[in-house]
């Protein structure tokens, strides 16, 4: 279901809406851009909360690697 509401844009960003909407409406550009807006907001915080858990968790991932390295064939190449 769709709402009407009323906004305040500057003029600049209503022109650049308006570019934009020649082949739609203001209503789908500015719905398209904030659904774009909000998506990106929501990654954002999904990465943040990824990046806090690698974290704590980056001192026991050290140590696994380097003790599975040291299981590791060393290949000499070239000569």
């Amino acid at each position: 279901m769709k709402m009407k509401t009323s906004i305040t844009l500057s003029d600049d960003l209503l022109r650049e809406v308006d570019e934009l909407a020649k082949s739609s409406s203001r209503s789908e550009v500015i719905e398209h851009a904030l659904r774009d807006f909000l998506a990106a907001r929501q990654r954002a915080a999904r990465d943040a909360r990824d990046l806090e858990i690698m974290n704590k968790l980056a001192d026991a991932y050290n140590v696994e690697t380097t003790d599975l390295l040291t299981y590791q064939p060393w290949i000499e190449l070239g000569e």
